[in-house]
Order: C-alpha cells, then sequence, then structure tokens
C-alpha cells in the first residue's frame, strides 16, 4: 500500500522475536483500517499527541510553581510551619521519583498512551481532593497520590512524542514540550500568586482539574493508536519493589538526620539499593539497565551532574518565596512576580543552549551553566532584610541563565550518548534523577529551616534566625555546584 507524505512506519517488536508494523497516518482526518492480522493502521494526529503532552508537560511545573508560592497562605490557614510545609512539596516529589523507573518500564509493556490516560484521571481528581482538603495532613497525603499520577505522565509523555515524530521532526515537537515545563515554571509564581491573593490558594487546584478534563477529552478523542515495543515482557516487580523501598528509606530518613532513627533508615535504605543493583544486574528484562553506569561514563557522569544541579538549584525558589514573604513582607502576588524573572530567563536560554550544545561539546555549555549556577547560589546567600528587589531579580536571572546552560545540553548528552533502543530508559534514568535531586534539595532545605528556626511558623520573631539558616543553605547548594563542575568536565567527549 503506498504510503503519503505524512505517513510512516513503526515497528514493535516482541520479546519473541515477532515483529509487527503499526502504521499510522499522520492527520486530523480518517483512518483507512487493514484487518490483517499483521499489519494495523491507525490514525494519529501529531498535533494532537503534541498538543495533549505539552498541556501536561505545562501542567505539572505550573502547579508545583504555584503551590510554592502559597505555601505561605497555606502555612497560616492550617497553623502549619515552614517544616511541614516543605513535606506538601516533598510528599509529591517523593511518590513521583518512586513511581517514576517501574512505570517508564510497565508502559513500554502494556502500552504508553493507556498509562499516560490512566496518570491524567488520577492527577486530575486527586487536584479536586487537593483544594478539599481540610488539614495539612490531608494535604500531604494527597499531593504524595498527585505525585504517584504525576509518574505515569512524566514517564510517558516524551515518549509518546517520540512514538509518532520522525528523527528528522523530534527535536523540535521535544523543544515544544520543553518550553511547556518553563511556561510552566514561569507562569505558576504570578498566575498562582494572583489566584491565591484575589480567590485563595484552593482555586488553584480547582484550575487544574479544569485543564486536566480538557487533556482527557484530547487524549480519548485524538490519540487512536497505542505503543507497546516490550508488550509480552515480563515485569520485575521484585526489582520496582527494592526500588521503591531503598528510595522511601533514603530520603525519610535524610530528613531525620542527626538523629539515630535518620541515621538507621538511611542505613536501610542503602542495604536496599544494593540489593536493587544486585538483581537489576543479573535479570533478563531489568527494570533499569545498569550496564549503562558501568560501561558509559558520559552517561553515568552526565545523570550524577543533573543529580547535583537539581540538588543544589530546586529549593532556590522555594527558600526565596519564604524570604520574600516573610522577611521582606510581599504579598503571594508581588513575590510571584519577582519569581518569575528566573523561569523567564530559562525559557529563553534554553533552546539557545540547546543548540549551540549542537555545535560545541555538551559538557563544555554544560559546565559553564554549572559554573554560573554556583556563583549565582553563592551570592543569593549573603541576601539580608535590606536587600533591594532589583539585587534579588539579578541573582534569579543568574542562577537562571545557569540552569538553562546546563540543563538542554546535559540532556543532549545523555540522549545522545545510548542507543535508540535505549532511549526509554535513558529517558526514565533522566527523570529520576531530576526528581531524586529535586527531593534532596527539599529534604537539605528543610532539613536546614528546623535547625535554625524550629518546626513552627516563621514570626518576626525568628526572622534572623531564618535569614541565617537560608545563608547556611545556599553556602551549601553553592558548594554542591562547585562539585557537580568537576563531574560535569569528567563525563569526556561526546563527539569523536
Amino acid at each position: 500500500m503506498p504510503r503519503g507524505k505524512n505517513q510512516y512506519i513503526i515497528r514493535v517488536r516482541s520479546d519473541h522475536g515477532s515483529s509487527g508494523e503499526l502504521k499510522n497516518a499522520i492527520d486530523f482526518g480518517s483512518a483507512e483500517r487493514d484487518d490483517r492480522p499483521v499489519m494495523q493502521q491507525m490514525a494519529v494526529s501529531k498535533g494532537a499527541v503534541l498538543f495533549v503532552t505539552a498541556t501536561a508537560s505545562f501542567l505539572t511545573p505550573f502547579m508545583s510553581s504555584s503551590i510554592t508560592i502559597a505555601l505561605s497562605s497555606i502555612g497560616s490557614e492550617f497553623s502549619t510551619g515552614a517544616y511541614s510545609l516543605s513535606w506538601i512539596s516533598t510528599a509529591y516529589l517523593l511518590a513521583a521519583a518512586v513511581f517514576l523507573v517501574p512505570v517508564g518500564r510497565l508502559a513500554d509493556i502494556h502500552g504508553r498512551k493507556k498509562i499516560f490516560l490512566s496518570g491524567m484521571v488520577g492527577y486530575t481528581i486527586v487536584s479536586l481532593l487537593c483544594g478539599l482538603a481540610t488539614s495539612a495532613t490531608m494535604l500531604i497525603a494527597l499531593r504524595a497520590l498527585q505525585g504517584a499520577a504525576d509518574a505515569l505522565m512524566f514517564a510517558t509523555a516524551t515518549a509518546l512524542v517520540t512514538s509518532v515524530y520522525p528523527p528528522n521532526e523530534r527535536g523540535r515537537a521535544i523543544g515544544v514540550n520543553a518550553a511547556s515545563v518553563y511556561g510552566g515554571l514561569a507562569l505558576g509564581p504570578f498566575i498562582g500568586g494572583s489566584i491565591t491573593q484575589y480567590l485563595g490558594w484552593r482555586s488553584i487546584f480547582f484550575v487544574t482539574t479544569g485543564l486536566g478534563l480538557l487533556v482527557i477529552a484530547l487524549t480519548i478523542w485524538k490519540m487512536k493508536a497505542e505503543w507497546a515495543e516490550a508488550a509480552g515482557q515480563k515485569m520485575d516487580v521484585i526489582g520496582s519493589l527494592l526500588y521503591a523501598f531503598s528510595l522511601l528509606a533514603v530520603m525519610n530518613g535524610f530528613r531525620l538526620l542527626p538523629g539515630l532513627a535518620g541515621l538507621a533508615l538511611m542505613v536501610v535504605g542503602a542495604a536496599f539499593l544494593g540489593a536493587f543493583v544486585l538483581r537489576e544486574s543479573r535479570v533478563a528484562n531489568p527494570v533499569l539497565d545498569m550496564g549503562l553506569f558501568r560501561r558509559n561514563r558520559v552517561f553515568a557522569l552526565s545523570n550524577l551532574s543533573a543529580l547535583i544541579n537539581y540538588a543544589a538549584t530546586f529549593a532556590l525558589i522555594f527558600l526565596l518565596s519564604l524570604y520574600l514573604q516573610y522577611v521582606k513582607g510581599m504579598g503571594p502576588r508581588t513575590a510571584g512576580l519577582v519569581l518569575l524573572s528566573q523561569p523567564i530567563i530559562m525559557a529563553i536560554f534554553s533552546p539557545l543552549a540547546g543548540r549551540l550544545s549542537d555545535r560545541v561539546e555538551a559538557r563544555v555549555v554544560a559546565s559553564i551553566g554549572m559554573s554560573i549556577s554556583a556563583a549565582g547560589l553563592l551570592l543569593t546567600a549573603f541576601l539580608d532584610a535590606g536587600s533591594t528587589v532589583a539585587r534579588i531579580v539579578a541573582l534569579l536571572m543568574t542562577c537562571g541563565l545557569g540552569f538553562a546552560l546546563f540543563s538542554s545540553p546535559n540532556t543532549s548528552a545523555i540522549m545522545g550518548c545510548v542507543e535508540r533502543r535505549q532511549y526509554g530508559v535513558a529517558s526514565a534514568t533522566t527523570g529520576a534523577m531530576r526528581l531524586i535531586g529535586q527531593m534532596l534539595s527539599m529534604a537539605i532545605s528543610g532539613m536546614i529551616i528546623a535547625l535554625f528556626v524550629g518546626k513552627g511558623q516563621i514570626t518576626p520573631q525568628t526572622h534572623a534566625a531564618f535569614l541565617s539558616g537560608f545563608r547556611v543553605a545556599f553556602l551549601l547548594f553553592a558548594g554542591l555546584c562547585a562539585a557537580g563542575i568537576f563531574a560535569s568536565v569528567a563525563r569526556g567527549r561526546l563527539r569523536k
């Protein structure tokens, strides 16, 4: 059968060695049906898939950055201190990280669209329930469920785009998804701050519920095909559980340090992690291929660099949100406008950095970005009650530029150093490094604030103590970034 210019073949291979072909007519019209047992024809709109995944990619960072700016209002309503407020973000990140890698493997086996849609439905329902939460404990629990649902979307969104776009168009499509992420980060503080100030923080979750319903409707209406290249293979349930238990134990233990309970949990977590690595090195169908870390230096050190960078930079907005609202006395909307400066710089420079890394070694661009981030974090440590808004914005823009120069080239290095058949594993691993790094960042900041301020609310009497903890946190983050520069440089050359 002849193929039009917008049609192409997706080959799906099972573990039994047989292969089938899934033909996609990429347009908004109807598809012809072929009842032959091997060939199946389905209509798939590239534009619809991109719109659906880009909207989902916008939704989660928009929600996260909106909630960050609303934490002060949530704390006031529930009489909750800064330490407990940090768990509203940490619970979400922890659940997402626990499910991300296993869910990515599950999607390859049972179908990416099916997993994506399940995640979107769960995310939307939980968003509505978050808006109806009656206590901080209930909100934290619901945010954990929301993180689990987000893992289903995050693990499949890029894979869905890759499945419908040919290689010569794929970079542009993934770039649109990346722009959506930064758009969510950029608009979240301003829109979320405005919603919080005029309609209350609960309205953020209700707005997200409406966007979620739109994505669900479009997914059902426009995405008729399914992609499951690993159909028929077994899911490593034991490996998935070992991975989950190791993350839960290590992250909860980290937050309880320096107590004995925290140390004990970290030892247990390390034991589970060792068992996970040992098992994944031996099973036929691992959740995560350990060989990539052992044999591929660029892959291993690029992922380590990503982990360090996220651990050092993610809590920046959280800490500055508390600083602007408690110490500087700004309202949520004004604080959101100030914080907007960082993601705007990231949205502008990330595509440019990605194109630059096509011409210059990725490690060079990424290492420069890490260096700029380290300098920005170091200077942020010396903010005080009298610091001007212009100085704060300049520091946010510096950190945003550093992250933009690091992120796109580093991701490009990770995806460029693996074979095509390993793209899914590489993407899931990068996502796991991002989420684990973000959790570490929130855990470090939460622990430091708890040590200096305690677990109660921040009051004018504790502003000096908060600023002391603020300084220690950013000095530590700057040191982490400095260490990350060495990992970034040591990865070696990607181009021969």
